[in-house]
């Protein structure tokens, strides 16, 4: 129901409100419709999510892998992106401190082309990582204030550069507490590999809030599939 002059008339709503009356309206007309038939649209405004992805690319062959599959996983999200009016973005993890690859973005081209060159091997600044998604989202909560925020994690959680003097894992727990304070959905993508685990990743999901995933074929389809499911529930 309009509340006053309605700005656009949705016809067939109108339609529908008007038809049972029929029979009780005299007229010449086939169809007659009154003002309390009338009907206004209602359009949705769907909010839209950043969805940063904090890869570990410390390592060889392990983290080629990893990266090539978020890279797969962000084209996915990134092809519906602008009708959902999301936007996609990048931190790499490795050497002496993380690195911010693809700034949050809903182009595919831009995205692409950050991701051309995604070296690894060196160390795992886990903190620093968790620090920067951190900074990157708070400037986006400022940007956009009606956008969700979603970090993404792919770490087996050992983290071993520090980012202020302090020892790395307790500094990485902190940030990731300092992330869950912060009122941003997270999940962690358990990347440990062997048999013998030592649940570091479980434990930081418990510092950050988050959700903690163990899948069992890291894929892009398959990282794609959990990042969406992510966001229809926040």
């Amino acid at each position: 129901m309009p509340k006053g002059e309605p700005k656009s008339i949705a016809l067939d709503a109108t339609l529908r409100a008007a038809a049972p009356h029929q029979k009780d309206r005299d007229g010449a007309v086939a169809l007659k419709i009154e003002k309390s038939d009338v009907r206004e649209k209602v359009r949705e405004r769907r909010t839209g999510c950043t969805i940063l992805f904090a890869v570990d690319a410390s390592g060889s062959m392990g983290a080629r892998k990893r990266m090539s599959a978020v890279k797969g996983a962000m084209i996915s999200l990134l092809t519906d992106a602008y009708q959902k009016r999301d936007r996609v973005a990048l931190i790499s993890m490795r050497g002496p401190k993380a690195e911010l690859l693809v700034p949050p973005t809903g182009s595919v081209d831009m995205a692409e082309r950050s991701m051309r060159n995604m070296p690894v091997g060196g160390k795992t600044p886990l903190s620093h990582g968790l620090l920067l998604a951190y900074d990157v989202l708070s400037r986006e909560r400022s940007r956009h204030p009606e956008s969700k925020l979603l970090l993404v994690m792919l770490t087996d959680g050992r983290g071993n550069v520090s980012a202020s003097g302090g020892k790395p894992m307790a500094e990485a727990r902190a940030a990731a507490s300092a992330i869950h304070e912060a009122g941003i959905d997270c999940i962690i993508i358990d990347t440990e590999e062997g048999g013998l685990s030592l649940g570091m990743a479980r434990s930081l999901a418990e510092s950050s809030g988050g959700k903690y995933i163990k899948l069992e074929n890291l894929e892009g389809n398959a990282i794609a599939e959990v990042t969406k499911a992510a966001v229809r529930r926040i």
